[in-house]
């Protein structure tokens, strides 16, 4: 059962990335993101990733669309920036790098042939199960990567006064 879910989610995220690059208009393909968000989330509960499919829901599917939705409103993004990528040859790309995606993908996890060394994941487990899952995030975040992360939220504020200044010259 569990199989079958991972299956139809991963279809459905898989599903919502392609509509995201084919859709005509911005707010559609911000839509079809979230519903990638949505089904990545998924995908991380199936796996016991509990605490990451949250960030994944808060954040990306929360925070970081409506900024982008904000964004899209602020600049009236009317004009179909897509219209001249349309046709049979952007579909064969988007399957194409889908497929290619998915082969590298199971040869990095396979058991056989995996083309990346999985020895981290023992010792991160270890971590989580030590601490907790917050705390495992949390401390380093907090201890090792302070600046960082500091810089990042400047990053952020300083994106969206940006986008405030651009749509105040539209109006």
């Amino acid at each position: 059962m569990i199989e079958l879910l991972w299956w139809v989610f991963a279809a459905l995220a898989i599903g919502g990335g392609i509509a995201m690059l084919m859709s005509r208009t911005p707010i559609a393909s911000l839509l079809f993101l979230v519903l990638t968000f949505f089904s990545l989330s998924a995908i991380y509960v199936l796996l016991g990733a509990y605490f990451i499919a949250a960030l994944q829901v808060i954040v990306y599917a929360g925070a970081i669309m409506v900024l982008f939705l904000f964004t899209i409103m602020l600049l009236n993004l009317g004009h179909d920036y897509r219209s001249d990528l349309r046709g049979a040859g952007w579909i064969i790309v988007a399957f194409t790098t889908a497929g290619v995606g998915a082969w590298a993908v199971s040869r990095a996890f396979g058991v056989e042939g995996a083309l990346v060394d999985l020895g981290g994941a023992e010792r991160i487990d270890a971590a989580v199960t030590e601490l907790n899952a917050v705390g495992a995030v949390a401390m380093p975040l907090f201890r090792d990567y302070v600046v960082p992360f500091e810089l990042t939220s400047i990053l952020l504020l300083v994106a969206i006064i940006g986008a405030v200044l651009l749509a105040k010259r539209r109006v």
